[in-house]
Formats: C-alpha cells, structure tokens, sequence
C-alpha cells in the first residue's frame, strides 16, 4: 500500500518507519527543509531505542522516503496521515493551525479516493474540520478517520508493532475496510481494532492520558502523606498495586510527569471541558498538584542549608523527561534547574541522551559533563531527576568521594533506605523517611 505521513515528527517519524516495515511505501513529507536534508542523509532527529534499525533497513530498501513536497508526498497514496504538532495555545486549548493548513492545501491535491487519518493528538470535533477544509477544494471523493497515537517515548516502537488495541473513528465502511486492512499485521494476537465514531475516538486519546496523569498524581498525593505521617509509598504501591482493579503501573511516586504529552492533553482536556461548560475539577487538581511537585526538593534543600544555597553547586543526573528518550519537553529537571539558578546556586548535569536538547535550551547557564561522575565533582548536594538504568547501580564509594556533601535528593526512589543509612549518606527521597547520614 502507498502511504503518506505529513510531519516528520516523534509520532510521524516513528509511524512512518514502522509502516514501511511492514512492506508499505511510505513518503513522509515535512516544510523543514534541514531535516528532510538529514533525514535523506540517514540521520535520526530523535533518539529512539530500535527506530535506527528499522529507519535504516527501510530506506535502504526504497521502502521510506522524505519529501518537502506535500504533492510529491500524496501522489497516488490510499492512505495519507496528519501527524502534525498540535501544541498549547495560550488559553491551553490545542492550536490546530498545522493540521487545518494541510487540510487546505491538501484538497485540490487529491486526485483518487483516499483516506485522510488524523494521527495527531487533536480536540473533539477536529475530523469534521478537517473534513470541511479538505471538501472545500477537493474534486474526488474522501474519508477523514480519527486514528489516536499510544505511543510511549522509550518502547514507541514496541508499542506501534505490538499495540495494546487500535483505535479508529469512523462511520464509513470503506474506510473501515481499509484502516482494518492497514492495522491487520499489527493484530494477529488477538488485540483489538476498535472501530467507533470519530468523536468518541478523539475523545479517547485525551481521556486516555488524563487518566494515567491523574493516576500518577494521586500516588504522589499519596506519598506527599507518607512523609508527614511516617509511611513508606514503596509498601503502600505494593500494597495497592496487587489489586486487579487497580494494577500495578504508573503508580510509582516522584517528582511529577512531564513530556510532550500529558502535560499539554490534560490541558486540553480541561479546555474543552471549560469550552462546553462543564467543571473537570480532577484535572484541575491533577495539573495544580503536579506543578507542585515537580520542585518539591527545593523547599527541603534550601532548609537543609540553612536557608541560603547561593554558591552552592548542585549536581544534576538526569534531564529527559522519563528515560530513553532525549525528549526534555516539560521535563521536570528544567523546572529545577531554574528554581535553582534562580536562588543563585551553580548546577552541573549529567544525562545519557538529552544533553544536546538541553544545550540548545539552556545554553551555558549550567556545566554539562561528560559522565555521572564527572558533575559530582565538588557538587553539595546531588539531584536525581530521571529514572535512568545507569544511575541505579552506582558506584557510592566515588560518589562519596567527589561530592562536597554526601547529600542526594532522590525523585525517584532509586535506593533503598538501609543501604543509604549504611553507606552514611544523607538521603531524601519521595514519600519515605529521610535518612540523615
């Protein structure tokens, strides 16, 4: 099948690739003349555990190719994917202007019936927009279906091959056929295709990541109790996490969500809600909540120094928003790190994949270094932000040795309290007791 995917972005680069894997021709189109260059040169702009293999494997092969030309990109294409940026506008409501100007230009370009798939993460009544644009200046008949990404950064790739179900809105049968032949492959197990109506399937997307947003937010609501009452939020997950109804994912308490997704579709949720007046008061918490806890150890820092950390350098490890990515969007660590230039103290900071992302946002205001250990050196204090593997096994005995103070702020309880009592550190984690070495 001819596939074109119109945005070379996290979700239409990585659904791009994956459908070419599946033996497709795929054209992915973007107005970026440098990283269609890059692209055609082999070069990923995103990190993606896997992606390069299938990336390279399929251009290669003349399965994959990138244009900046949306007539070139479409030509003779049965199936066409919106998967454009739908960023925040400032009163929080999805900005559809991307996806609303390819709809434009896309009518008068279609030559055959063709099926229009919203893949990017769009409000409720976004299909029947597009559906009107397209129409405005098309001359051949067509199909706009709602097709909601559920891809997580870091195993996007697992997810797209293997999905948990697949959701598509649309009434018309022709684009069932289709979209059911498209996904087949992907659904041999038994997972489903879910075929619905195109409002309930936007919807969808938005109820989907609201919902583990607010689940996140409760366990660290939870564990924000554990601290003034003496529990452990590791025995309460536990505790929880085995009851079928409740299950043991996104439970885990830290220093709050950040990325490209929940922060803005929770948002937008709440927009909508507010658009059709109707009070979402779960979101408005869940977003107030989690604004908060995304610096909640600066308050314990600045008390731990006596109030007064200007000069102090803190070290940072970790600054993608969750690991495996080099994403820093809403990352909690750029939260901090203001918080903590902005109180006058030095930061120095270490992560696997984001440094070049977070150079170009920062610039020199903080060190970046070259490994973990590097950025302990004459730190006060260290500041662990992102769950990476490579963080959970250190070595304590250079950490001791090249920090100034043998203190660690930890967002996500990667040690266990008795191993921190035992090797002297000064411990503060998320919902457990502090340890005082």
């Amino acid at each position: 099948m001819k596939i074109a995917v119109v945005g070379t972005g996290y979700v239409g680069l990585v659904t791009g690739t994956c459908f070419s894997e599946l033996g497709n021709h795929v054209s992915c189109v973007d107005i970026d003349v440098n990283k269609v260059k890059k692209l055609k040169e082999g070069k990923l702009p995103i990190y993606e555990p896997g992606l390069d293999v299938l990336f390279h494997r399929n251009v290669d092969a003349g399965r994959l190719t990138f244009t900046t030309q949306l007539a070139e990109g479409v030509k003779d294409a049965k199936v066409i994917f919106l998967a454009l940026p739908t960023p925040p506008d400032e009163d929080g409501s999805a900005d559809l202007k991307y996806v609303l100007k390819v709809a434009d230009d896309l009518g008068p370009l279609l030559d055959d019936y063709a099926v229009i798939i919203d893949k990017s993460t769009v409000p409720v009544g976004t299909a029947e927009k597009v559906r009107q644009r397209i129409a405005a200046r098309a001359k051949v008949d067509f199909d706009v279906v709602s097709n909601p990404e559920f891809l997580r950064e870091g195993v996007a790739v697992d997810d797209f091959m293997k999905p948990d179900r697949v959701v598509v809105g649309t009434n018309s049968m022709k684009a069932i056929s289709i979209m059911d032949a498209l996904y087949a492959p992907l659904v041999r197990q038994g997972n489903p295709i879910i075929f619905m109506d195109e409002r309930s399937a936007e919807l969808t997307k938005y109820a989907a990541n609201a919902f583990l947003a607010t689940k996140i937010t409760f366990m660290n609501e939870i564990a924000n109790m554990c601290e003034l009452l003496g529990a452990n939020v590791d025995d309460v997950r536990k505790g929880i996490g085995t009851d079928s109804r409740i299950g043991k994912r996104f439970l885990f308490a830290g220093i709050g969500y950040g990325g490209s997704c929940f922060p803005k579709d929770v948002q937008a949720l709440a927009k909508s809600a507010s658009e059709v007046n109707y009070d979402f008061k779960i979101l408005k918490s869940v977003m107030e909540v989690n604004q908060e806890q995304k610096v909640k150890f600066i308050p314990k820092l600045l008390k731990h120094f006596g109030g007064d950390i200007s000069g102090k350098t803190i070290a940072i490890w970790g600054l993608a928003f969750k690991p495996y990515t080099d994403d820093i969007r809403e990352a909690p660590a750029l939260y901090n790190i203001e918080e903590l230039l902005s109180l006058g103290a030095k930061v120095k900071a270490f992560d696997p994949e984001a440094m070049e992302n977070t150079k170009t946002e920062l610039g020199d205001r903080i060190d970046l270094c070259d490994n973990e250990y590097d950025c302990l050196e004459g730190a006060d204090a260290l500041f662990i932000i992102t769950e990476w593997p490579l963080f959970r096994l250190p070595d304590f005995a250079v950490m001791a040795n090249k920090l100034k103070n043998k203190v660690i702020f930890d967002g996500r309880n990667l040690y266990p309290l008795q191993d921190m009592k035992e090797l002297g550190f000064t411990y503060y984690s998320i919902g457990r007791s502090e340890i005082h070495g």
